[in-house]
């Protein structure tokens, strides 16, 4: 079977099932495990699976992924990414680190760090930083959103108002592409910008899946950000804004 037909089987399958595993449908097909990855990665170029360990499933404009198959989305790229965020956070300092598999990987190379304040609305991360007793870490507190350990809502926000801190490494669920950072959960986006007017300099780390995704809810503008840490280039138009308006984009060595 060509390309062409396996295609809109493949998202014919992964619309049925909500997810397609590359061992699944190289037997479906009967074809080699090589030419299925070929197929995931083509559909994923265009925006219409996006790749998770295994396989791949649907994108969705108003619903965010499992959390485990966020984890598993190019994670050789966020930990470069989080490998050149973290080397720009020095010791001592105030830090927050808020929901997402991209901040958490900057919190795992956050590990040798010393005599750091970690305010974080991420279990994850707090649960990851409890190894550093080095750091002090404070949870915000505020409901907490099972699927990803993420606490939200008004008494998140509320408690980071009570805060100035140094640094603030933030993510998101999509970047459009003229640099508005997006979310999915409502209640995650007063929290999130709350964490942008209480920072004195903030880091967004995103890798080029998002480049790619599409959310519901505006958080910011890429403009509001001091450094971009990502792993791929930007669009010619999308750089020249970053330029005008002072926005640091690192590339990352993954």
């Amino acid at each position: 079977m060509s390309v062409t037909f396996r295609h809109p089987e493949i998202l014919e399958i992964a619309r049925r099932n909500g997810k397609v595993t590359v061992d699944g449908l190289a037997e479906h097909f009967g074809v080699t495990l090589q030419t299925i990855r070929r197929d995931l990665a083509d559909l994923a170029e265009t925006g219409r699976l996006e790749r998770v360990h295994g396989g791949a499933v649907l994108p969705s404009g108003t619903t965010n992924i499992g959390y485990e198959e966020r984890r598993a989305i190019n994670p050789d790229g966020k930990n470069a990414i989080a490998r050149a965020c973290a080397a720009r956070i020095p010791s001592d300092i105030s830090l927050f680190l808020n929901i997402g598999t991209s901040t958490e990987a900057v919190a795992r190379e956050l590990i040798h760090h010393t005599n750091l304040m970690v305010i974080t609305n991420n279990m994850n991360v707090a649960n990851i930083l409890a190894d550093n007793h080095e750091c002090e870490v404070i949870v915000t507190g505020g409901q907490l959103r099972r699927a990803d350990g993420g606490l939200v809502g008004t008494l998140a926000a509320e408690t980071i108002a009570k805060f100035k801190f140094d640094v603030a490494v933030i993510g998101c669920s999509a970047l459009d592409r003229d640099g508005d950072l997006l979310d999915y959960d409502i209640q995650e986006i007063s929290v999130s910008q709350a964490i942008l007017r209480q920072s004195r300099q903030t880091y967004l780390v995103a890798d080029h899946s998002k480049f790619k995704r599409s959310a519901p809810a505006k958080i910011a503008s890429l403009a509001e950000v001091d450094t971009f840490f990502t792993d791929r280039p930007l669009s010619a138009d999308l750089s020249r804004a970053c330029a005008n308006w002072g926005t640091e984009v690192a590339l990352s060595d993954v």
